[in-house]
């Protein structure tokens, strides 16, 4: 069959990306462990080796998705608030200066900003000192023709102040409510695959791949190409945590377990680029009782240390992204890998057990990344979803009016909730109009969600022990 029209008709909705605990916070890294420059070492940092080209490509990768704003905060999460370029420019200076070399962005991180600020940071360094990987982020259907996907590209180049990038990613292949469909619109039907690939013969490109985030088949099929020839793949990127690797089916069925995913690559001797190490930085803020038994194992090493060590350990992964936006987020993650030490037998199954756990409290698999935004009725999806998980997260969720600290478990979770979301803004006033679901990368059943949670919460009203 035509590879082009292969995916037209190949089955599978499983979907590769798996959250299972909430943050606190929406970085990626938030240890809440306190570091200096002078603890970070110089000089041993731990690097892999591109098989396709010989790259000495850093483990830890620095991801240009969460880029600090002018006053604090995340140009994630933040809006038309500028870029701080010139705390940017200091730490990319300091990743480079201990080893950092690997800087990943995107047309789309930072609400259009992140392209322009890593090419202005980057380009006051000799162009033989980093690699840079940007993504065809054409989400957008009004990007779909191979003229505006062509135009992106060209931006992007602009933007990053460089006449090639080292690795170009098809972004997100298999997202929507259709992955296959989607992915033929974005990359086939329109010639852009093959665009691409004549763009890495003129040298434009140096390692095409893509990030993989929706359904088995197109993965599965892509590298089906691989195999017979029609396209090269030099590197893909997916997510891979010590909680994906073997539960992200078992939490939902239309899920990969980054098992699957890394020994298909294995195979292949493709080079694994890594997502989400923290789930959007779940991992670094686990149950309380589990944080705990992490530091009466290794007093020294953060929560969020045991996750990045866990995504660096095995050999075919070329690099491990962190989103970083404040310096000691970067200062702490160069220490995990400088150098590694990798998990060990006994280590891999302590993960496992605290994996195990985290699957039976049954948390809602949000990971605050606001692409269900902005709820036509103004819900705030993400908050709500945080509220709740936090409050499983420390232990607080009430299971029974015959618990002992109902009365003030149930003002705990009242309260906070009312503080964390305004009243019009809450589960309550969710009809069911379903829109939200198809952005959703986890592809939670968002409605169901909100209306379990509206239920709890009246149930708690009614429930009023002065009663």
């Amino acid at each position: 069959m035509d590879r082009r029209h292969f995916l037209k008709v190949a089955g599978g909705t499983a979907i590769a990306s798996s959250a299972v605990l909430a943050a606190c916070s929406s970085n990626d890294n938030n240890s809440g462990e306190a570091i200096s420059a002078a603890d970070v070492p110089k000089g041993k940092m731990t690097y892999r080796t591109n098989p396709n080209n010989g790259d000495r490509v850093s483990l830890l990768g620095y991801g240009m998705m969460r880029l600090p704003v002018e006053g604090g905060g995340s140009g994630r999460e933040i809006t038309d608030v500028p870029i701080d370029q010139e705390l940017v420019n200091k730490e990319v200076d300091f990743a480079l200066e201990h080893g950092v070399n690997y800087f990943d962005t995107s047309p789309a991180y930072c609400q259009g900003k992140s392209e322009a600020a890593t090419g202005i940071a980057l380009s006051r360094h000799p162009r033989d000192k980093y690699f840079i990987a940007t993504k065809l982020s054409n989400f957008d259907p009004a990007t779909w023709s191979l003229e505006e996907s062509q135009k992106m590209f060209f931006n992007s180049l602009k933007e990053l102040k460089v006449d090639y990038v080292d690795y170009l990613l098809m972004h997100g292949v298999g997202m929507g409510d259709d992955g296959v469909e989607e992915f033929n619109s974005r990359y086939m039907d329109n010639g852009l695959l093959d665009w691409l690939v004549e763009q890495k013969e003129a040298g434009k490109i140096r390692n095409l791949g893509f990030s993989y985030h929706g359904d088995i088949a197109v993965f599965d099929n892509l590298l089906a190409w691989h195999d017979e020839g029609d396209y090269h793949w030099d590197f893909v990127q997916i997510e891979l945590n010590y909680l994906d690797w073997k539960h992200a089916k078992e939490i939902n069925e239309r899920n990969t377990n980054a098992e699957y995913l890394y020994a298909e690559l294995q195979k292949r001797n493709i080079p694994a680029v890594i997502m989400e190490p923290l789930l959007g930085g779940r991992l670094a803020n686990v149950p309380d009782a589990i944080a705990a038994d992490m530091k009466r194992r290794d007093p020294d090493a953060s929560v969020a240390s045991w996750a990045f060590r866990y995504a660096g350990t095995p050999e075919g992964v070329l690099t491990v992204l962190s989103g970083m936006t404040y310096m000691d987020h970067l200062m702490e993650n160069i220490k995990t890998y400088s150098p590694l030490k990798p998990i060990t037998p006994e280590e891999d199954k302590f993960l496992e057990k605290i994996a195990n756990t985290i699957v039976a409290l049954q948390t809602i698999p949000c990971n605050d990344c606001k692409y269900c935004m902005p709820c036509p009725y103004g819900i705030n999806i993400p908050a709500i979803f945080v509220h709740y998980n936090k409050c499983i997260k420390e232990g607080n969720l009430i299971k029974s009016e015959k618990d002992s600290d109902y009365a003030k478990a149930r003002r705990a979770f009242l309260v906070g909730y009312d503080n964390s979301v305004p009243k019009l803004r809450q589960a309550s006033y969710c009809i069911g109009c379903s829109q939200c679901v198809g952005h959703c990368p986890q592809r939670i059943a968002i409605p169901k969600e909100l209306e379990k949670i509206d239920r709890f919460v009246e149930q708690l009203k009614r429930s009023d022990p002065k009663d």
